[in-house]
């Protein structure tokens, strides 16, 4: 008789222990196991950029091989206008405008591309860790022509996002090549250094005023960078970036940034650039993340 209760208290125990797991499992409210098995399973980085050319240069080709060398899976959305400033986003958000191409990079770091899409589709299409926004290269370094957009475009991601837990991200963007002749350079007297400063006195007033999350200095570890590269080196043409070099030091930056570990060190780099190469671009990264807001002559 007393090995039959026996039996009987032990399969009740056990159907228990059974019912409370599937309870756990299926609504994840006891101790959020459902959650942490999820990030478990996850742990992927997703980050969405609203931007141009510039945020074209930074995030979209290089990236992904420095995560993924780095042991980590991310996602790498751009929203690309070409020259698209503040304005530009705010209305096209307000206005809900299919405007933009979409480019996605997912973990294997294979890109696709969607026309005519709306900044409502890309916030809907994955559960963005991060948000990158920043002004037109020109405007860079103007304080004021944030105050009018930048707080809309705020508020709409805030209202959009589906993950909770979202963080903003500013991307402070390069001074120009010093012999370009581009007009809009004038506002800065067609002097990079003048460019430069006034793009990291205003990024680092933005940043504070509406309370980003992070900032990338792209705009130091370039200007670090020219410490060792010409600006032939460096830029392709009078504003943008070159395929290798210059796009690789603004990929080691935001890496740096959103994985909270040296770039320096990581063994990824685009073929074409040698190994003394990768080292000082790597190390124009690392001094930018440390020091955002003044060049760096790292030895």
């Amino acid at each position: 008789m007393m090995i039959k209760q026996l039996y009987q208290s032990l399969t009740r125990t056990i159907v228990l222990s059974l019912l409370l797991f599937s309870a756990v499992a299926v609504t994840g409210k006891t101790l959020g196991v459902k959650h942490s098995l999820q990030h478990q399973a996850d742990s992927v980085v997703r980050i969405l950029a609203i931007g141009n050319s510039f945020s074209e240069d930074a995030i979209e080709h290089f990236l992904s091989g420095l995560a993924i060398a780095g042991g980590h899976k991310i996602i790498v959305g751009n929203l690309f206008i070409g020259a698209a400033d503040l304005d530009l986003h705010c209305k096209n958000a307000l206005d809900d405008k299919p405007a933009y191409n979409y480019r996605k990079i997912d973990v294997l770091g294979n890109k696709k591309k969607r026309a005519k899409t709306s900044i409502s589709y890309a916030l809907a299409d994955e559960k963005w860790d991060y948000i990158s926004l920043q002004q037109v290269s020109n405007k860079s370094g103007l304080a004021k022509t944030y105050e009018e957009p930048l707080p809309q475009v705020l508020r709409y991601l805030k209202s959009y996002v589906s993950n909770p837990h979202t963080q903003y991200i500013l991307h402070q963007t390069w001074a120009y090549k010093q012999s370009a002749t581009i007009p809009v350079f004038a506002v800065y007297d067609f002097s990079q250094i003048k460019m430069y400063k006034s793009i990291t006195k205003t990024s680092k007033k933005i940043y504070y005023k509406y309370h980003f999350d992070l900032l990338i200095p792209s705009g130091t570890a370039i200007q670090n960078a020219r410490n060792w590269f010409s600006d032939d080196e460096i830029n392709r043409d009078d504003i943008h970036l070159s395929y290798l070099v210059g796009r690789y030091i603004a990929s080691c930056t935001w890496y740096q940034k959103i994985f909270k570990e040296p770039a320096l060190g990581n063994g990824f780099y685009p073929q074409g650039l040698t190994l003394k190469e990768t080292e000082l671009a790597q190390k124009a990264a690392d001094s930018a993340c440390k020091k955002p807001f003044r060049i760096s002559s790292v030895k």
